[in-house]
């Protein structure tokens, strides 16, 4: 069971053009959204990548806007943990259970999967919080992903688990997020 203690949320390369051309955008984004607040009610930590932000531009402000002090990591390798600065502030927050959201699920979230898998983290995919250009990039990501040893997952879903009951003022807001 994920932990708010032990989960971080990673967002992945919302960015630019190429988040407008994510099959089913509007859901896409809405999810994120509500991931990304439903972590700022539980106190866990992020940790936001941009690919190649000069050819692709930087995060849609549908999501900066809900994290302006949260930093933007670059990376021009596929898996974030190509990048040594992700590496060091994933390891520094010193939790095990990485959250997995952003695009595309094909590519960057798949090799990213692989790669924490391999170096002993609990890897949960947001499966309503992932997209690839195509439904059928996206499906492939998300099977590749948990043949990697993933968890796929949704945004309710993690939010009640993290949450644990059904009382006090984090269920209140949770329950206002997820309406």
């Amino acid at each position: 069971m994920l932990t708010s203690d032990k989960s971080v949320l990673v967002v992945i390369d919302m960015q630019g053009k190429l988040a407008q051309s994510m099959y089913r955008k509007e859901l896409l984004f809405e999810n994120v959204e509500k991931i990304i607040k439903g972590a700022q009610v539980l106190g866990i930590p992020m940790l936001l990548t941009e690919q190649n932000p000069k050819g692709l531009g930087p995060t849609i402000p549908e999501v900066v806007d809900l994290v302006p002090n949260v930093r933007r990591i670059p990376k021009l390798s596929f898996s974030c943990c190509g990048d040594e600065l992700f590496l060091k502030e994933l390891s520094a927050l010193q939790r095990c259970q990485v959250l997995l959201t952003g695009i595309e699920s094909h590519v960057c979230l798949y090799q990213t999967t692989v790669d924490l898998v391999a170096s002993g983290y609990e890897v949960h995919v947001v499966a309503d919080a992932v997209s690839s250009r195509t439904a059928e990039n996206r499906d492939i990501g998300l099977q590749k992903m948990k043949d990697a040893g993933a968890s796929i997952t949704s945004v309710e879903t993690v939010l009640f688990e993290l949450l644990r009951v059904a009382e006090g003022y984090r269920f209140k807001e949770i329950l206002n997020i997820v309406k």
